[in-house]
């Protein structure tokens, strides 16, 4: 896909939200541009991983699996709260 963006006065340039949304952009996130070849490309950075934060999450999650041990079916309503897309952030 190519897109056509326009630099302002300033230099700046507009990505449009279709395309932040696409690729988990968000206001205050770091972008890396490289140039080569009269190319100029745009990538978001890696975000750094607090692992203590991750830790905490896994804990919780074996936790709330731990609970459930012996069960075959969660209750209605039981996970509700629970989104494997949480899993991922």
């Amino acid at each position: 896909m190519v897109l056509r963006l326009r630099v302002g006065r300033k230099g700046y340039v507009i990505l449009p939200k279709a395309l932040r949304e696409a690729l988990g952009v968000e206001e205050g996130d770091v972008l890396l541009a490289q140039v080569g070849d009269g190319i100029l490309l745009i990538k978001p950075a890696r975000r750094q991983v607090d692992e203590e934060q991750l830790r905490r999450a896994f804990r919780e999650h074996v936790e709330k699996l731990r609970s459930l041990r012996g069960r075959v079916e969660p209750r209605p309503g039981e996970l509700a709260e629970v989104y494997l897309e949480e899993e991922f952030e």
